[in-house]
Parts: structure tokens; sequence; C-alpha cells
């Protein structure tokens, strides 16, 4: 199998872990608790979106491509927290930077490990909506879809694949999630390497326990400002 120029050799370590009602029992939860703050976050929503509309033109929703379990691609839904006609060059330019160990310093602050600190491409409510991690709420949509998870590794993005080493794939052996072993153990305060160790950490101990207690620290730290996903 090729896929993003992965060897057959790789793909072995990406194949879905066979833990079935392990897999059952984090559906089901993750499908309930999807729908239920869905329901619940609906005028948020509404809120959301009008001040999207208000601060800067526009679509309300940013769709990018991301690879989930197996390194299937899906489209992941986010709020759009920069302007339209933001180059998405200098993003790229950092990811591949951070990978190779040369960037770390510069996503030290409200941002997160994948998010630059100053980058003037993100609006003022893009900004708010960051800081709380508020912009991820639509991916909930992604978990109903059965493309995500609560809990799992970051989704990644295509063109960070460039610069994997093989050992990393392994992170695609579970759905990425919202939440993670590593967005709650400092996620804006890791190195690149420092997270996808926790990554594998979290792909190869996975269980409907330890998903719910990342899930009981989550608020926490979204609480305390350490950083957005």
């Amino acid at each position: 199998m090729e896929a993003y120029g992965v060897s057959e050799a790789v793909s072995l370590d990406v194949t879905g872990v066979a833990r079935p009602r392990t897999a059952l029992v984090c559906r089901v939860l993750d499908v309930l608790i999807a729908a239920v703050l869905l329901a619940l976050l609906l005028p948020l929503f509404v809120a959301v979106a009008l001040a999207i509309r208000l601060d800067s033109p526009g679509p309300m929703l940013y769709r990018q491509l991301r690879v989930g379990v197996g390194m299937r691609r899906f489209t992941l839904h986010k709020f759009r927290t920069m302007r339209p006609e933001a180059d998405s060059q200098p993003h790229h330019d950092y990811v591949a930077g951070l990978i190779r160990g040369e960037a770390e310093t510069v996503s030290r602050s409200h941002g997160s490990l994948y998010k630059l600190a100053h980058d003037e491409r993100i609006t003022p409510v893009g900004r708010f909506l960051r800081r709380w991690s508020l912009d991820e709420l639509p991916q909930l949509f992604n978990v109903l879809r059965g493309e995500m998870s609560l809990v799992g590794p970051r989704p990644a993005i295509p063109y960070e694949l460039d610069h994997y080493e093989r050992s990393w794939y392994r992170r695609f052996s579970v759905k990425p999630g919202l939440t993670g072993l590593w967005q709650v153990s400092g996620r804006n305060e890791l190195t690149f390497h420092d997270m996808v160790r926790l990554d594998i950490e979290y792909a190869e101990t996975w269980s409907f326990r330890l998903n719910v207690l990342i899930l009981a620290k989550t608020p926490w730290v979204v609480v305390r400002g350490r950083g957005a996903v």
C-alpha cells in the first residue's frame, strides 16, 4: 500500500488497534457526549458564528484536510479564526521547523505547539476563540461522523508527514481526538517530539478508562489557559 509516500512496511504500523470491545464502548461514549454537547452549545455556536461574520468577511467555518486512523484523509471542521485571504505557507514552514526542532520557542504563548504565537493572519475574534479552544467545537461533528474521537492523538496535517520518522506512524493506529494525552500534559510547553511520544503512548495503552481520565482533566486544562489544541 502506498499512502502519502509511505511504504507498505510503514503502513503495517498504522492499522487500527484490534480491541473491538474497547472500540464499541468508546464509540458509544463519543456519540452520547458529542450529541449532548451539540444540543447544549447550540446558542454558543450561534453567538460565535455571528461574532465571526461581524468581525471579518468570509465563511463561518474553516475546513482542512487531516490524516486520521489508518492514515485515511478526512475534512476537519473549525470555526474560522483567520482572515479569508490568509496564506498557509507560513504555517507550513513553521511546522517543518517545529519537527526539526528549530521553531519551538515561537509557540510559547496562549497558542498551542502547532499555532504560531504571533500570527498577523488571526482576527481579533479568532484570537479569543483560540484562547479558549472554542474554534475546535465544530469538530464535534467529526466525532459524530466517526472520523474523530473525543480523545486521541492530534489530527495530523498531510504536509507534516513529509518529515515523519517511521516510528511516528504508530500514532495513526487510533482515531485522532479533540483532546488527548499530550493536551493534558502541558500541550503548549512540550516539544514536537514530546507530543509524538505521548500520542504513541496513548495509542499503545488506549482504553475506555484512559479516555475518561483524559476527558475529566481537559476542562481544567482549558480553564487554566495552557493553550489551544
